[in-house]
């Protein structure tokens, strides 16, 4: 059962001179709460409330696409904030590729409005890097930068090194993280999976990696000139992994993620399904094996989920015609902790760090006393059924798992309960 208190946080000052309003009616308070301490906040605390069940600290899912204003008949924020609380999130930060795109205040607070209105947790919104993500002129960041977590123009990449190193140098000045979907167009070459086995057997255009790691290489020399904090999105390549993992040693202000279905899936598992369709693709085997291997060694700092909900009808043709994106805010801790946490490639720390303490961390985000709990020991079957979010499409579906969410709260209330047997 989900609670109906959609009480959202207005007013919080945050590490790392961050601030989060939620409202922009609220511009007229400057009181701001500072009471909780950095060691409250980023806890990893692990609890066994019994030998089936665990309470960890609510995750922050950095990557998620919320689909409202605009495009509410893929997902709303009433409905993904209900199906961020069934996965165990204490909150979630939205990206920008809506209708109108947050490029100026007057679009943000439509944004906000739905927000303040409908979540059922804390949700805190990018701003567009460009205006309408065209990546040829750079949104109205100063009038923004309060009211936002980060810059991004996600769903696109910024292909203008000029207005990248701009926006970098802007986003330096505003103490603002510039959170790049790294994608050179000119490489996709409408490809729809990655360029490996499966699609030289099926005869499926491929998308090679270097359409990644290459505005990866070419961001990390704009980090150097501008100092700007960076962010790479939905890392998915082993030369990804490794040019981050360069840029780390060198001292830049470089943090990344990745996400579930690249640390457990590989293209040997796809089917000609929708629900196998994303941007970046699903990779090789050695990309999912220097996934984990920088998840253990530290280069990948968090994960996150890219919940992308479509309608049916969009997610109906295929790997070739499908449209990019799947969800899994609510498959995200049971798929991971079954692949890797059960099987003892990563301990169940190191898990909760990824996806909540560290994410918090980075982005200035308060939990706070939000918390979660999951049933470790029982069995049961992923089924899109049960999804709340609108959208249905997952690679996951049907699999077996461990650790379903029976409870999440949020300072104290329960935002979802599950009765267990």
């Amino acid at each position: 059962m989900l609670s109906e208190n959609k009480t959202v946080r207005k007013n919080a000052e945050y590490p790392n001179n961050r601030i989060d309003r939620c409202c922009l009616s609220d511009l007229k308070s400057d009181t701001y709460s500072n009471s909780f301490s950095p060691s409250d906040i980023y806890s990893e605390k692990i609890t066994n409330i019994s030998s089936d069940i665990v309470l960890v600290p609510g995750f922050v899912d950095v990557h998620v696409h919320l689909r409202e204003p605009g495009f509410s008949y893929k997902e709303t924020i009433k409905t993904g904030t209900l199906a961020a609380a069934n996965g165990g999130y204490a909150a979630i930060c939205t990206m920008p590729n809506l209708d109108p795109v947050p490029d100026s205040i007057e679009h943000l607070e439509r944004q906000l409005e739905i927000i303040r209105r409908d979540a059922c947790i804390p949700v805190y919104p990018y701003g567009a890097i460009t205006i309408g993500e065209n990546g040829r002129e750079l949104s109205d960041m100063d009038a923004l930068a309060p009211y936002v977590v980060a810059f991004s123009d996600d769903g696109k990449g910024v292909q203008n090194e000029e207005i990248m190193l701009a926006a970098m140098k802007k986003a330096k000045k505003l103490h603002k993280i510039i959170a790049a979907h790294c994608e050179d167009n000119s490489l996709v070459r409408g490809g729809c999976i990655h360029d490996g086995n499966y699609a030289d057997r099926h005869s499926l255009p491929g998308i090679c990696s270097e359409s990644e790691w290459r505005p990866i290489a070419r961001d990390i020399e704009l980090v150097r000139k501008s100092g700007c904090p960076y962010h790479v999105c939905h890392v998915s390549t082993k030369e990804s992994v490794n040019l981050i993992r360069k840029a780390k040693s060198e001292g830049l202000d470089i943090t990344c993620e990745t996400a579930p279905h690249y640390l457990v899936l590989c293209d040997e598992d796809l089917v000609d399904s929708g629900s196998f369709k994303m941007n970046p693709p699903i990779r090789s085997e050695a990309d999912r094996d220097a996934l984990i291997e920088g998840i253990l060694d530290g280069t990948i700092d968090m994960i996150a989920t890219d919940h992308a909900p479509h309608s049916e009808k969009e997610k109906s043709g295929g790997l070739r015609s499908s449209l990019n994106g799947i969800v899994g805010l609510e498959t995200a801790f049971p798929v991971l902790y079954t692949r890797l946490v059960r099987r003892g490639i990563l301990s169940l720390n190191r898990l909760i760090e990824l996806m909540s303490t560290a994410p918090a961390r980075r982005f200035g985000i308060d939990i706070g006393n939000r918390t979660a709990e999951f049933e470790i020991s029982t069995p049961y079957i992923v089924d899109s059924a049960e999804f709340l979010s609108l959208g249905k499409a997952s690679p996951f579906v049907g699999m077996q798992v461990f650790g379903k969410c029976i409870k999440t709260t949020r300072n104290g209330k329960t935002v979802k309960e599950d009765k267990v047997n």
